[in-house]
């Protein structure tokens, strides 16, 4: 079993990958979006000339979140708006801060710093690019415990792209129940609606149990991060109502602008993703090619811009150093595993950010940095 206590906020804000962030390079794989949306591939300015600015409802928009429990399977008022997914998780992670956090990582750093930051002490179980970045049910009844208020995965995964299906969660749900009562499951599913050609859409999870609460947003799959529109849902009608209150406590109410054009961007949202499955698709099948001819393992995703990729086990610290070395002075640059607590034999590779030249370009400049880094 891995579980452990991790390190403090601070330290972890003063990582490489706030470091990294600042310095801009021309090929950047290390990003996990796709190309944004435009304001006027939403709406035109003049159909917004009339919105009223009034004070829009601490829940959100009635036909915002009609859309989405009907995307979700679940009913209008298990459906919470906030502002990016980050905004679901820290309510979220507020309202079980009297208890401990168990996190399955690696994982998007916010789903660490949000519990810690406000106090919950966070225990870890890995999952390991060895397993597929399976979750193991044995690690983590190892690592719950009645103090347990709050389980938070990913799915897909960030850095992976990996899925849990239904009977995993469902057998996390009933371990969960068992081991640490008070807990609530939080699936963040923010890639859910990221497929590749003419692969459907996954079901969500909020669909499955009363204990397990969902969070996603515009920002990956919708190609719209500048709204800062999210949503959480859940089934639990008692958490529904403090999550409500905690959000009207903290900020009132969401934008009303950004409601209007989330729900005139949902009500088109097949037209949206659409193209975006066939790009990513056309975009996954280049990069599959590429690995064909280069000394790495790729582990293909079910969701989202992003895939993990693990150099050569002749790879010692030296020559991984070389390789991020090469890379940077080929203006290129991966996201090392060490973002998201992994090995750094293991990388993230978006292949959803770059215009089509600039991308194979990259995967050049990426296949010459392996060259040189395996001669070290």
């Amino acid at each position: 079993m891995d579980a452990t206590t991790t390190r403090s906020p601070v330290a972890f804000a003063a990582s490489p990958m706030t470091r990294l962030l600042d310095r801009p390079v021309r090929y950047d794989l290390a990003e996990s979006t796709c190309p944004a949306l435009r304001l006027d591939e939403i709406a035109a300015w003049d159909e917004l000339g009339s919105l009223d600015l009034g004070y829009p409802t601490s829940q959100g928009s009635t036909s915002v979140r009609r859309r989405i429990a009907a995307d979700h399977g679940v009913e209008c008022d298990d459906v919470l708006l906030t502002t990016g997914s980050a905004g679901a998780m820290h309510l979220l992670a507020q309202d079980r801060c009297h208890g401990r956090t168990l996190l399955l990582t690696p994982c998007y750093p916010p789903a660490r710093l949000v519990p810690e930051g406000l106090g919950s002490p966070v225990d870890e179980v890995r999952v390991r690019f060895d397993d597929g970045y399976r979750m193991r049910l044995d690690d983590v009844a190892e690592a719950l415990t009645p103090e347990t208020t709050l389980v938070s995965l990913a799915s897909p995964q960030n850095p992976s792209g990996v899925r849990f299906d239904d009977g995993e969660l469902m057998a996390l749900v009933r371990l969960v129940a068992d081991r640490a009562p008070e807990a609530v499951v939080l699936v963040d599913e923010t890639y859910r609606a990221s497929t590749y050609g003419a692969y459907p859409v996954p079901r969500s999870a909020a669909r499955l149990s009363p204990r397990i609460a969902v969070c996603s947003s515009l920002s990956k799959a919708h190609g719209a991060p500048g709204l800062r529109f999210g949503w959480l849902v859940t089934s639990d009608p008692v958490l529904a109502h403090r999550l409500r209150a905690a959000k009207f406590a903290g900020m009132v109410a969401s934008p009303r602008i950004d409601e209007e054009l989330a729900d005139r961007l949902l009500a088109r949202q097949d037209a949206v993703l659409r193209p975006r499955a066939r790009f990513l698709g056309e975009r996954l099948a280049e990069l599959v090619r590429w690995t064909e001819a280069q000394p790495v393992e790729l582990l293909r995703p079910h969701g989202g811009a992003l895939c993990c990729l693990r150099l050569p086990e002749a790879f010692g610290p030296s020559a991984i150093a070389a390789f991020h070395t090469e890379l940077a002075a080929r203006d290129t640059r991966v996201a090392p595993g060490s973002w998201f607590g992994e090995d750094d034999r293991v990388f993230r590779l978006g292949f959803g950010h770059l215009a089509a030249g600039d991308y194979t370009e990259a995967l050049a400049r990426l296949g010459a940095a392996i060259d040189v880094a395996g001669g070290v």
